[in-house]
């Protein structure tokens, strides 16, 4: 009895209170009652202060939903540009480990030329001892390439 109670309140349209002080529910309540609507009409969407102007650009800014085919191609594409992205930051972070690299390769050959006396190896494969202009020449190298790979 309480669920077709509940059931035909839920399908009212209206609640009063009758002149016996009872609680009503029902789509049409009687004259000179003071009904209480319970479903409210939709609430009407907010509209912008220029409509005319504003439905102009909206046809061109509106966006149809994709297609399957068209969401598998975005999704390809972002899935081309993510691994493009990890290419770049791969290359980006072994030329700066080469440039680590490089620095710390100068700079020991010009600590090494610092040291004193520095041999070569000729195209004969013989060893020779680097003389005053020679070193000051291969000391000068060394700083520009200590300058050049260690900024």
């Amino acid at each position: 009895m309480a669920g077709l109670a509940f059931a035909a309140s839920a399908a009212a349209q209206s609640k009063w209170v009758d002149r016996d002080g009872r609680v009503t529910y029902g789509d049409a309540p009687p004259a000179g009652a003071n009904a209480a609507p319970l479903r409210r009409a939709p609430a009407a969407l907010p509209q912008a202060e220029d409509a005319s102007a504003d439905k102009k650009d909206d046809a061109k800014d509106v966006k149809k939903p994709l297609t399957p085919a068209e969401q598998d191609a975005a999704f390809r594409k972002r899935l081309q540009d993510a691994e493009k992205e990890r290419e770049k930051q791969a290359k980006t972070d072994s030329d700066a480990a080469a440039k680590r690299e490089n620095c710390t390769r100068a700079q020991e050959y010009a600590r090494t030329l610092e040291g004193g006396r520095v041999t070569g190896t000729d195209a004969k494969g013989e060893r020779y001892f680097l003389d005053d202009s020679q070193l000051a020449q291969e000391a000068a190298t060394a700083r520009q390439n200590v300058r050049d790979w260690c900024k």
